[in-house]
């Protein structure tokens, strides 16, 4: 039997023999004595074998890395000089009296202590991946995560109720993931792209505090931070309003941090409107830690010859900002031209700047192709406004609302983690998380001439907008409520609706009329006319909570077997072809396609 993990190895076993399991992580061979850095998911041991020990060395001389073996030994301290403080079994190793190969390893692919591994061989070879200590770590802090969610949750009430796997296709935004019933021909089940409906039901069936980490699925185009299938910490409660489920779940992701990482975050988080946070940064999950707001000049630009800012300001549907770089000034050219190919990215048709060369002298202080076609008025307002100082570059964006957001809140961030951002004191490391609340109730897209739901459709409007849905749906604001770290949306949620009058105005907002919302959504409705609740609740990304914890640079980090960006697993080559029977007990024909 195992004595302990091998990373745990330390004093409190010095001189006593124990047994450890693990891989072979190397083996060195100096001067006739064989050195063996065993390795488990604790950690790393040092292994001493001395030729004296004929069988034992005979074995130590035919093992190879990634060997899976079994030693026994007496831990001693290790000589003066040797120590490696680096590891937590540094200051002991142990004297091999026994060991066994419990099975050999081919040549691995790679080395395990490989930074500079192509993440296609990570995935190929997932198996030999997960032995690497980072990804070892990393799960490891997963799994310490969701217990402290389950710890606070319980301590709070909250009941874990598994919810269907297979359900009803009820599309909320991406595509569902579609499963053929084989005994109900030419019915499919969907795949939860989050366990919404349900949730709610259970609010109404009396479990007024529900919890459940699950996986969901949505077939959409995928990025770092998404997968296929994804983990949701999905929580619903009954009877408290807005500011009661933000305090309740601030506190379980402040409790998380604490007793994870001894990390104490910020206390309270700070709230700020969705409107607010799309006005100053042009996003609703804002990275605080970048110290770079936009100004909003559209008044200043309406009247100016430069048509490229005159045309936009005089649109209600387009807006005119100015982002302020201090310092910026010194920027080379080479470098302007690299940011105004990256806002190209987000439709941006391109980016105007002025260097702030003498922030007195307007216009002569003043360096850009464009200051000559702005008049002298709008300039020195435009310097006092931004509280440009000599030395700054301002940068501008200059279009349809939603590509100046998407352009310049891409631009802010860019600058800001850039090595320049870093080092003038435009990026402050640290936690800063984010409450974002009072969204828009609906989206108005312009191709179909209509409003989607910002959120789902039984997100509740809040207090006083109920008249807006009929009236003026694009102006009315949901009790809605999405927490956001370092730039990253962790969670998002909403009170529901739970009154028939009012889930019929969102509907009708939505152009659902009764025989689509009966077709979609008939049980919950049915069920929410038996004395439902006031109700409201969360889900947070398990993946990116972790994926931020950690440092990773993708979720796919920090998820055991994660598909790549389309949507496959190198591991097991999944998704696969199956045969014409399988097809045929399903009731499939496949179509041919161009495959492109």
């Amino acid at each position: 039997m195992r004595t302990c993990y091998t990373g745990d190895v330390g004093k409190q076993y010095l001189d006593q023999t124990v047994t450890l399991f693990g891989w072979v992580h190397r083996r060195r061979d100096h001067g006739g004595v064989i050195f063996i850095d065993l390795r488990d998911r604790a950690g790393l041991a040092q292994v001493v074998v001395d030729p004296d020990n004929v069988q034992a060395f005979a074995i130590a001389e035919s093992i190879r890395n990634e060997y899976c073996i079994r030693i026994t030994g007496l831990v001693r301290v290790r000589p003066e000089g040797t120590v490696n403080p680096d590891l937590a079994s540094g200051e002991v190793e142990v004297l091999c009296r026994e060991i066994e190969v419990l099975n050999a390893s081919v040549t691995p692919p790679f080395q395990l202590d490989d930074d500079n591994l192509s993440e296609t061989t990570r995935l190929t070879h997932r198996v030999l991946d997960l032995r690497r200590p980072q990804m070892q770590n990393n799960l490891m802090l997963r799994y310490r995560v969701a217990m402290e969610v389950r710890k606070y949750l319980d301590e709070l009430g909250f009941v874990d109720i598994e919810t269907p796997m297979l359900t009803k296709s009820t599309p909320e935004g991406a595509r569902d993931y579609l499963v053929p019933s084989r005994v109900n021909a030419g019915q499919f089940y969907a795949l939860p792209q989050s366990p919404q409906l349900f949730k709610q039901m259970l609010m109404v069936s009396g479990f007024d505090r529900y919890y459940q980490i699950t996986k969901c699925f949505r077939d959409e185009d995928l990025r770092a931070d998404r997968q296929p299938e994804f983990t949701q910490i999905d929580c619903e409660t009954s009877f408290l309003n807005e500011a009661e489920i933000r305090e309740i779940f601030e506190g379980m992701i402040r409790q998380v941090f604490a007793r994870v990482q001894g990390t104490e975050l910020p206390q309270p988080f700070p709230t700020m409107t969705w409107a607010e946070a799309m006005r100053r940064y042009g996003s609703d999950k804002p990275d605080l830690r970048v110290k770079l707001e936009f100004t909003d000049i559209d008044d200043l630009m309406r009247d100016v010859d430069f048509k490229v800012f005159s045309a936009p300001a005089n649109d209600p549907a387009s807006r005119v900002v100015a982002l302020r770089v201090p310092g910026g000034a010194a920027m080379p050219r080479s470098e302007i031209d690299n940011y105004t190919k990256f806002v190209a990215i987000y439709g941006a048709k391109g980016l105007a700047y002025i260097k702030v060369n003498d922030a007195a002298a307007i216009p002569e202080g003043l360096q850009s192709p464009i200051v000559k076609n702005i008049h002298a008025d709008a300039l020195r307002q435009l310097i006092e406004r931004t509280g440009a100082q000599s030395g700054d570059l301002l940068f501008f964006g200059a279009d349809k609302a939603k590509v100046v957001n998407d352009a310049m809140g891409a631009l802010r961030v860019k600058i800001g983690h850039s090595d320049f951002g870093k080092t003038h004191g435009l990026f402050e490391t640290g936690w800063q998380p984010l409450w974002v609340i009072d969204f828009p109730m609906f989206e108005y897209d312009e191709e179909e001439g209509r409003y989607f739901a910002a959120h789902h459709p039984f997100t509740s409007p809040k207090d006083g907008h109920e008249d807006r849905l009929e009236s003026d749906p694009g102006g009315a604001l949901a009790k809605a409520y999405d927490m956001v770290l370092n730039g990253w949306e962790l969670g998002g949620g909403s009170v529901r609706i739970h009154r028939a009058d009012i889930q019929q105005k969102v509907f009708s907002a939505l152009n659902i009329d009764e025989e689509e919302a009966r077709l979609k959504f008939g049980f919950l409705l049915d069920a929410l006319q038996y004395g439902a609740p006031p109700h409201g609740g969360v889900a947070f990304g398990l993946d990116r909570l972790v994926t931020l914890m950690a440092g990773a640079e993708s979720i796919r980090d920090v998820i055991a077997f994660p598909k790549t960006q389309r949507a496959q697993c190198l591991l097991t080559q999944a998704p696969s072809a199956v045969d014409e029977k399988q097809l045929r007990e399903l009731h499939i024909r496949l179509r041919a396609t161009d495959v492109k």
